[in-house]
C-alpha cells in the first residue's frame, strides 16, 4: 500500500442508494479516509455498516492498520441546510482536514419539486451554497458535484453532448442547472482555488453484485426498475404497472432512457477525485478561461426503451409482469440518451456492465433482502475473504394495496423519471415463469 497519508473526502448523502456505493468504491480503492453526512431522509443508516463489511471483507491477508483504516466510514447524521451542524463537522478534522467533497444530497423527485419548489430551491441550491461556503472556510477546494441530465430538459440532439443548452424543465432540474452555474461562477472568481467537475448522471440502476446493498428508498419506488423488483419480490402489490405512451417516435413507441450500473456510475466518481488531484488532468485542459471547472455526462450511450426494461427485468425475475398502455403524459420526453464519448475520453470513463448485468444485480439484492436493509443479514465473512474488485475497473489509479402502479416523477440524480417508467407490454411466454 502507499506510503501517502490518506485523503479524507466527504460524501454528502453517503448512506443513500448511490452516495454507498460511491463510499464503497472509495473505501476499495484504500487510498481515502470517508466521512459521511446524511440526514436520512431518504436513507438509512444499515447501508454504510454494510459498505463497512464489504470493504473489510476485500482486505488482503496480512492488511496494515492503515489498510484496516480505510474500510471505516466516519458517519455522521446531520442536515446540509444547518450550518452549524455541518461548519461543526468540518472543525472536527481541522482547516485543510477533508481533502474534497463528493455532493450527491438533494431532493430529486420531478413531480414533487413542482409542488413544493421552496423547499427543493432550499435543499438543493441554499444547501449547496452553504456548504461551499463552509468548505472555502476550511480551505477544501476541490468537490465533484452529482447533477442530472434533467438540466437538458428536452434535448435537440440525441444522443445528448455536454454542449446542449442547459434549458431544464422541472423545479428539480433547474435546482441542478442552478448549482452547476454557482459552482461554475466559484471556479471564475477564484480560479486557482477551486476545481468542480459535475457529473450529469443519466438513468443509474442495479446494485453492489454482493446483494448486500441496493436501492431501497423509504416509501414507495419512484423508480421503474426498483418498482417492478419490489412488485416481483410481494413488498409492492400492486397487479399491473401502467405504460404513459406508447406512440412516441422511438422504436416501440416508449419512451427511451440511458441506464448504467451503479458500479460504473461509482467509478466514475472515482475518476473525478483523480483528476481534482493535479490542474495539469486533461479534464481541466483546452477550457474557455482559467476557471478549473467541467461537466460530463455518464451513460452509456446506448437507450432502453420502457418495453426493454421491463423485458429485461421479466427475464432477471422470472416474473411476467402485467403491463397497461394509457395516454401519454405532459412533458413526457421521447428519447433522453447520453453522448459519454467526453468523459470517456479525458477520464478514462466506461460504462461496461449491460442492461442484462444491472436487473441481475438489481434481483439478487432484492432477493437477498425482500424487506431492504430492514431484512436481518448473517455474519460477514472474515477480512480477506475474495470479493469481486470493481475499483481497478476504471480508476486512473489502481404500503400499498393492490392496484395498478403508475411510477411517480422522481431521480436518482439521474433523468426526470415521469419519462422513464412508462411501462411496456412484454412479450410473456410459457417459459417457466410466473404471473405477478
Amino acid at each position: 500500500m502507499s506510503t501517502e497519508p490518506l485523503r479524507r473526502v466527504l460524501v454528502t448523502g453517503g448512506a443513500g442508494y448511490i452516495g454507498s456505493h460511491i463510499v464503497l468504491t472509495l473505501l476499495l480503492t484504500r487510498r481515502y479516509k470517508v466521512i459521511s453526512i446524511d440526514n436520512h431522509h431518504n436513507s438509512y443508516p444499515e447501508s454504510l455498516k454494510r459498505v463497512q463489511e464489504i470493504a473489510r471483507d476485500a482486505l488482503p491477508s496480512g492488511y496494515s492498520e492503515k489498510d484496516y483504516e480505510t474500510t471505516q466510514v466516519d458517519a455522521i447524521s446531520a442536515d446540509l441546510t444547518v450550518g452549524d451542524q455541518i461548519r461543526g463537522v468540518f472543525e472536527k478534522y481541522g482547516k485543510g482536514g477533508v481533502w474534497g467533497v463528493i455532493h450527491v444530497a438533494a431532493y430529486k423527485a420531478v413531480g414533487e419539486s413542482s409542488e413544493i419548489p421552496l423547499a427543493y430551491y432550499s435543499n438543493n441550491v441554499s444547501a449547496t451554497i452553504l456548504l461551499s461556503q463552509i468548505m472555502h472556510e476550511f480551505d477544501c477546494t476541490r468537490m465533484v458535484y452529482s447533477s442530472s441530465a434533467t438540466v437538458y430538459g428536452t434535448p435537440p440532439v440525441i444522443p445528448i453532448p455536454e454542449t446542449t443548452p442547459l434549458k431544464a424543465d422541472s423545479v428539480y432540474g433547474r435546482t441542478k442547472v442552478m448549482c452547476e452555474m454557482i459552482l461554475q461562477d466559484l471556479c471564475h472568481a477564484e480560479p486557482e482555488k477551486w476545481r468542480v467537475i459535475s457529473l450529469r448522471y443519466f438513468n443509474p440502476a442495479g446494485a453492489h453484485p454482493s446483494g448486500r446493498i441496493g436501492e431501497d428508498p423509504r416509501g414507495r419506488p419512484g423508480n421503474l426498475l426498483p418498482l417492478l423488483s419490489q412488485m416481483a419480490i410481494g413488498r409492492v402489490k400492486d397487479v399491473e404497472l401502467k405504460v404513459f405512451g406508447n406512440d412516441f417516435p422511438t422504436p416501440d413507441g416508449t419512451c427511451v432512457r440511458d441506464y448504467l450500473h451503479v458500479m460504473d456510475l461509482s467509478a466514475g466518481h472515482l475518476l473525478a477525485m483523480d483528476a481534482l488531484v493535479d490542474a495539469s488532468h486533461p479534464a481541466f485542459q483546452n477550457l474557455p478561461d482559467r476557471a478549473k471547472y467541467k461537466a460530463y455526462n455518464l451513460g452509456k450511450g446506448r437507450g432502453q426503451s420502457v418495453f426493454n426494461i421491463v423485458d429485461a427485468m421479466r427475464k432477471a425475475s422470472g416474473v411476467n409482469f402485467k403491463t397497461r398502455v394509457i395516454g401519454r403524459r405532459l412533458g413526457d420526453v421521447p428519447d433522453l440518451t447520453a453522448d459519454p464519448s467526453l468523459a470517456e475520453r479525458e477520464l478514462g470513463f466506461h460504462a461496461a456492465q449491460d442492461l442484462e448485468t444491472m436487473c441481475r444485480d438489481l434481483w439478487n439484492w432484492q432477493t437477498q433482502n425482500p424487506e431492504g436493509y430492514a431484512t436481518p443479514q448473517p455474519p460477514s465473512s472474515p477480512p480477506g475473504a475474495p470479493v469481486q474488485d470493481w475499483v481497478n475497473v476504471q480508476s486512473s489509479m489502481s404500503d400499498t394495496t393492490p392496484s395498478s402502479t403508475v411510477v411517480e416523477d422522481a431521480d436518482d440524480g439521474a433523468v426526470d423519471i415521469k419519462d422513464i417508467d412508462h411501462e411496456h407490454v412484454s412479450s410473456c411466454g410459457s417459459d417457466g415463469q410466473r404471473d405477478l
